[in-house]
């Protein structure tokens, strides 16, 4: 590899950088050591497609970038620390758009958006053992939340390996 080609890659690992989730999400997974963190891109996404449906492709067709948090609420996560994550989005300029109850879990909605165009979202996924944290670059439907939780945490190989990794010893 030559000189050029290194400081090629060295300036585009460095311009991901930028792009990145919030800054809330981060010190939340700094603060949880043992959270487990998961990233996915647009074309990993499309590797949880395992049943070839076009629906899920067109649901994370605008998600460029996508962080997945697990936390264990054993870990001393209380109803205040909920409180104080919402309010730390809220200073990054999310607003609370949506909040619903789905088999047993929460589930709240955070869009940050610039001149009627959605930059990013959070899904926050509360239930009485853990805390999951979709931090997305980009966007997909306020309706479809549910199926692309539903789709990482139950239906694919991945998910299952999610789980695996989330058992307590």
């Amino acid at each position: 590899m030559g000189l050029k080609s290194i400081v090629a890659l060295m300036l585009l690992v460095s311009s991901l950088q930028a792009w990145s989730q919030t800054k809330t999400t981060e010190a939340l997974q700094k603060t949880h050591r043992d959270a487990l963190a998961f990233y996915f891109y647009n074309h990993t996404l499309s590797m949880l497609n395992q049943k070839e449906d076009p629906g899920f492709d067109e649901l994370v067709k605008d998600i460029e970038k996508m962080k997945f948090l697990v936390i264990d609420k054993d870990q001393n996560f209380g109803s205040s620390d909920y409180k104080k994550l919402v309010s730390s989005y809220k200073s990054e300029a999310y607003e609370e758009i949506v909040t619903s109850r789905v088999d047993g879990r929460n589930f709240d909605v955070f869009l940050n958006e610039h001149n009627g165009k959605t930059k990013g979202m959070i899904v926050t996924v509360n239930d009485s053992s853990k805390l999951y944290v979709l931090d997305i670059v980009g966007s997909i439907a306020l309706t479809k939340i549910t199926s692309l939780f539903n789709t990482i945490d139950g239906s694919s190989d991945i998910a299952e390996k999610i789980r695996e990794m989330t058992k307590k010893d």
